[in-house]
């Protein structure tokens, strides 16, 4: 190496040595600068806490974990009223919108359907350091709060409870929610179309059933769901005020339950087995055991690749059975009845839940008659080839022709309800009783809310001679369904039922346009989650 060469070299690393030294002095003054802005940071926490003279009235306490036993009393949101003015309550509810305004917050607190204005202010209960706090509570997070309940001058419009607000003293947060939420509550419940000049948005189907936690928390969700259970409990409540006995019947079966391909084939240790479309065979054992009337109410399976507003592969199925004395009209006329007391106690009982729901999905309300409408098959037919509908006669109805007829039937009776009695016998399952007096018709019925089947059923085949032959005639293998044929060679009532899907009578009911807005975690072909 020259001489010139070692001398270049040198004022190199002489220059590469002030440029680190010049980083480090950088990195020193860097740290410096970090720690005393955070010594300052927390001395002024100390001082602001110091200063707040309200610290302990607000704060994340530590996680419920059932530490202690409290006496505290929660009141519910639904029972705030006027009569609590003036006292004192503790409540829990979610954080639903927050607004800071000057030295004050103005929360709204919702439970469930209900929500109440809250007001967090700077003053001898409440400091500055607390109205911050409350501000910075994210949108769904739960907390615990004791207030004042006020009677207000002017009503609170857009909040359940009108009549009053909370002036809140202590606020904690219970359970904190992450800042950004995959969905906004108040896009959910927009009705589609509205607000679309001003830019707000709305929600489609998939991204609330994909955060179907938080979509169940919408008024609308909550609203359908609480009238489902009102559904659910009026069925049975009918059924069993009439004698009818609750039972329960297996899901998983050794053959198809209707004789048909579409079924779920289950691994059953070292065979197969299948999901149950119906709990038709297990309820008419009942029957042929001697339980005289009896109703489930369960999953029903169906692998139909239908990807339609109306069909899912599993539904509640509210199944009911029933001996008779002489005519399956009897059956009908036990079915109907159960459904108008169900209509009837919907519409004496639910208004909240109705409206609600009729807020961002508007509807006609619901009609039927009493006592129910029930036409004839051909009769439907007829009124169909009078609107220009060609159709062969023992052929079954499509869907367009099924609401077609709803329309027709709506115009001239003035019901959303009716049964359709007399189905050709070729369209209907093999333990369908066929029409004594004309071969080519059955002893069997549908019924229709707005112009859609809810309920399929008949009289049932009970002798097991005519069973066997019926079966033959479906190509069904007998082996298969031996012990069900065998129920009836030992004496089995005369006796009809039917199977309705709950989900559906929900969503016609309420007049709603898809069958996933009535199913808590709808499951199709495209979907098997949440």
């Amino acid at each position: 190496m020259t001489k010139d060469e070692v001398q270049g070299a040198t004022e190199e690393e002489q220059a590469q040595s002030k440029k680190g030294l010049k980083k480090q002095q950088k990195e020193a003054e860097k740290a410096a600068k970090k720690a005393e802005k955070q010594s300052k940071l927390a001395a002024d926490q100390q001082g602001s806490e110091e200063d707040d003279f309200a610290k302990d009235r607000y704060g994340v306490p530590p996680m419920v974990q059932s530490q202690q036993k409290l006496d505290r009393v929660l009141v519910r949101v639904e029972d705030l009223s006027p009569e609590k003015a003036d006292q004192l309550i503790w409540l829990r509810a979610r954080v639903h919108t927050s607004r800071a305004k000057g030295k004050q917050c103005f929360l709204v607190l919702r439970q469930q359907q209900f929500n109440v204005q809250a007001l967090v202010a700077v003053g001898d209960r409440a400091s500055k350091q607390m109205v911050k706090f409350a501000a910075n509570i994210t949108k769904e997070s739960i907390v615990d709060v004791e207030a004042s309940v006020r009677k207000v001058e002017q009503k609170i419009e857009s909040c359940t409870q009108q009549d009053v607000e909370l002036h809140i003293e202590r606020i904690f947060v219970i359970s904190q929610s992450e800042a950004r939420l995959p969905l906004q509550l108040e896009d959910a419940v927009r009705p589609d179309g509205e607000g679309e000049e001003e830019g707000r948005a709305t929600v489609n189907q998939d991204t609330k059933l994909d955060n179907r936690v938080i979509d169940l928390r919408t008024t609308t969700s909550q609203a359908i769901f609480r009238l489902q259970s009102g559904v659910c409990k009026l069925f049975r409540d009918t059924l069993t005020n009439k004698g009818f006995v609750e039972i329960q019947t297996p899901k998983i079966i050794s053959a198809a339950s209707e004789g048909g391909a579409n079924v779920f084939t289950v691994s059953y240790f070292k065979t197969s087995a299948y999901l149950a479309q119906s709990p038709q065979l297990y309820k008419q054992m009942c029957i042929c055991a001697d339980f005289d009337k009896v109703f489930c109410v369960g999953p029903v399976f169906r692998a139909e690749d239908s990807n339609t507003h109306r069909h899912l592969t599993e539904f509640v199925g509210l199944d009911i059975e029933m001996a008779f004395s002489y005519h399956y009209h009897e059956v009908i006329d036990s079915i109907t009845d159960t459904m108008v007391q169900i209509f009837k106690g919907l519409r004496d009982n639910f208004q909240t839940e109705i409206l609600t729901v009729n807020k961002q999905y508007p509807s006609e309300p619901f009609k039927f008659l009493e006592p129910t409408l029930r036409l004839e098959y051909t009769e439907a037919l007829a009124m169909l080839h009078q609107a220009g509908v060609e159709m062969g006669d023992e052929e079954d109805l499509s869907t367009p022709n099924e609401k077609l007829l709803g329309r027709l039937v709506k115009e001239k009776y003035d019901t959303d309800f009716y049964v359709l009695d007399k189905y050709p016998l070729a369209v209907r399952p093999f333990y369908t009783m066929p029409d004594p007096n004309n071969a080519k018709y059955s002893n069997s019925y549908d019924m229709f809310m707005r112009g859609e089947e809810i309920l399929s059923g008949a009289q049932r085949v009970h002798d097991a001679q005519l069973l066997t032959e019926r079966a033959m005639h479906h190509q069904i293998d007998l082996e298969k369904i031996k012990s069900y044929i065998d129920s009836f060679r030992y004496g089995a009532p005369p006796h009809g039922g039917g199977g309705i899907g709950l989900e559906r009578v929900c969503m016609l009911y309420l007049g709603l346009h898809n069958i996933r807005q009535t199913s808590m975690f709808p499951r199709d072909p495209k979907r098997l989650t949440p």
